[in-house]
C-alpha cells in the first residue's frame, strides 16, 4: 500500500505527511514537478533542512535549475525507489501537488525519453499554430482544448512526444488497475480559506528572501532554465521592475489559479479521501495503516 498527500498547493500537505510519515517509520518520496531542482527552496515551498531530516525524503534537489527532469525520468526513478522500499517493509508515502507525476507513478503510462529540443521548437509558435499541430495529432484533444489555452495545448503536445500515443489514445489505453494499490488524502480548505493561506505563504516567501534567492541563482543560471518555470520565479523574471506588492499580487492570482486546476485534476483523476481537516486527514491515514496491518 502506498500513502499519498496530494491537493492543492497550501493546503498543508507537507506538514501531514512529516506528521504520518514519523509515525509509521515511513520514507517520503517528493511528488511536485519542481522540488526535483536544487537550490529553488523559497519559491517551492520545500520542506526545511530539519524537517527534511527528521524522514528520509527522495526526489528533493537532484537535478540543477538548468537541467531538463521529465515525466518519464520521474516516473522511472519514482518506481525504483518505491520497489526498493516495498521490498525492506518500509511504508512509502508519496506528497506533492503534481497530479500527473503522481499518476505516472500509480498507473500504466508508458513513456519515453524526451529532450527539451523536442519541446523548444514550440515555443516561437502561435497559438492558432500550435493548435493546428496538435489537431494534426489529436484530433480529439484539440476538439476539447480551445486554442487559446496554450498551456493545455502543449501539455498535449508533450504526451505525445513522450508516448507515442496522443493523450486521447492513452488515456483510452491506460489500464484502470492502479500499478501499485494506494490509498490517497487530501485536505480540502474552503476557497476563501484557502486564498487567504496562499497569499499568506506568498508574503512569507518573499519575506524569506525569495527576490534575493533568485538574484542570486541568475548569477550561475540562465533565466530560461527549465527550473525557472515553477510559479514565483516564472512571474518575477519576467516583470524585474515590479515592485514586491505587485509581484505578489500576480504570483497570488497565478497560484490561485493553479490550485483551482490542481482540485479538478486530483478529484477528477484519483481515487481520493477529502478532509475539512489535517487531524481528520491523519487519523483517517493511521487507521488505514493499522487496518492494512
Amino acid at each position: 500500500m502506498i500513502y499519498i498527500i496530494g491537493g492543492q498547493t497550501a493546503s498543508g500537505k507537507t506538514e501531514l505527511a512529516l506528521e504520518f510519515a514519523q509515525k509509521i517509520g515511513a520514507h517520503i518520496i517528493n511528488g511536485d514537478a519542481f522540488q526535483v531542482y536544487r537550490r529553488l527552496d523559497i519559491g517551492t515551498a520545500k520542506a526545511s533542512k530539519e524537517e527534511q531530516s527528521l524522514v528520509p525524503h527522495h526526489l528533493i534537489d537532484i537535478v540543477d535549475i538548468n537541467e531538463a527532469f521529465s515525466i518519464f525520468e520521474y516516473q522511472e526513478l519514482a518506481r525504483k525507489i518505491i520497489d526498493r522500499l516495498v521490498a525492506k517493509n518500509i511504508p512509502v508515502v508519496i506528497v506533492g501537488g503534481s497530479g500527473l507525476y503522481i499518476r505516472s507513478v500509480l498507473f500504466d503510462y508508458r513513456f519515453s525519453p524526451n529532450s527539451e529540443a523536442d519541446m523548444a521548437r514550440f515555443e516561437k509558435m502561435d497559438n492558432y499554430r500550435l493548435h493546428q499541430y496538435l489537431a494534426s495529432i489529436d484530433e480529439i484533444s484539440a476538439e476539447k482544448i480551445h486554442f487559446n489555452n496554450r498551456r493545455r495545448v502543449l501539455r498535449a503536445i508533450e504526451i505525445y512526444l513522450q508516448t507515442g500515443l496522443s493523450k486521447s489514445a492513452l488515456e483510452l489505453e491506460q489500464s484502470k488497475q492502479p500499478y501499485y494499490p494506494y490509498t490517497m488524502v487530501m485536505v480540502d480548505w474552503d476557497k476563501e480559506q484557502l486564498d487567504a493561506r496562499i497569499l499568506e505563504r506568498i508574503r512569507l516567501m518573499f519575506a524569506q528572501g525569495l527576490r534575493s534567492e533568485l538574484a542570486e541563482l541568475l548569477e550561475t543560471f540562465p533565466s530560461s532554465s527549465p527550473g525557472f518555470r515553477a510559479i514565483g520565479y516564472k512571474e518575477m523574471i519576467e516583470n524585474a521592475n515590479y515592485s514586491d506588492e505587485k509581484l505578489i499580487d500576480l504570483i497570488n492570482k497565478n497560484t490561485i489559479h493553479y490550485a483551482k486546476r490542481q482540485k479538478t485534476f486530483f478529484k477528477n483523476q484519483f481515487n481520493i479521501s477529502s478532509f475539512t481537516k489535517r487531524e481528520e486527514a491523519l487519523e483517517f491515514l493511521l487507521d488505514t495503516f493499522k487496518g492494512a496491518l
